[in-house]
C-alpha cells in the first residue's frame, strides 16, 4: 500500500489550516509558503476539502479557508478520502480478480491490513496531529534561540579579538 503526494498533502495543509484558523482565513498562498507545495495543487485540493465539506471558504478581501467542523470530528481517513486518495494494499482494488479473474493467495492478508489502516486512520483526529505540532513549537523555539545565543557569543568572541 502507498500513500501517494496527494493524501500527504492534504494532511499536511489541513494541519496548516487549523494551526492558523485562530487568526482568521487563511490563504492558500499562505499554506503554500509555508509548505513548500505547490498553490495550483493546492487549489485542487481545497476544492475537493470543500465539497467534502471539511473546509470552507471565505470570499472577499481578508479570504481564504477555514475549518468547516471542531478538528475533534475530522479524522486523517476523512481528508484522505476527500481527496480521492485510494487505500488499498490489494492488487486488485478489492475486486477478487487478483489472478486469472480469482482471488489470489494473499488477498485476505492485504484486505485485513486495508481495514487496520483505516480503523486507525479514522482514530488519528485533526486537533491531536494540531497538539502534536503545538508541543513541538517550544522546542523548535528553544533550538532556534540556543542557536541564535551560540551566534551571538561567537560575534562577541571575533569581535573582542
Amino acid at each position: 500500500m502507498r500513500l501517494t503526494t496527494k493524501g500527504r498533502f492534504a494532511v499536511t495543509a489541513m494541519i496548516d489550516l487549523a494551526l492558523h484558523h485562530g487568526n482568521g482565513p487563511v490563504t492558500l498562498a499562505a499554506i503554500s509558503e509555508r509548505q513548500k507545495i505547490s498553490l495550483s495543487y493546492l487549489e485542487q485540493l481545497f476544492g475537493k476539502l470543500r465539497r467534502r465539506e471539511l473546509v470552507e471558504s471565505v470570499r472577499g478581501p481578508g479570504g481564504g479557508y477555514r475549518v468547516a467542523k471542531p478538528l475533534t470530528e475530522i479524522s486523517v481517513a476523512q481528508i484522505i478520502q476527500a481527496v480521492d486518495e485510494p487505500m488499498d494494499a490489494t492488487q486488485c482494488g478489492g475486486m477478487e480478480n487478483c489472478k486469472d479473474d480469482h482471488r489470489c493467495m494473499t488477498h485476505e492478508l492485504w484486505s485485513n491490513l486495508n481495514r487496520r489502516i483505516q480503523d486507525y486512520l479514522r482514530t488519528v483526529t485533526l486537533a491531536a496531529l494540531v497538539e502534536q505540532q503545538q508541543a513541538k513549537q517550544p522546542e523548535q523555539s528553544a533550538a532556534a534561540s540556543v542557536v541564535c545565543d551560540h551566534r551571538n557569543k561567537r560575534e562577541k568572541i571575533s569581535a573582542a579579538v
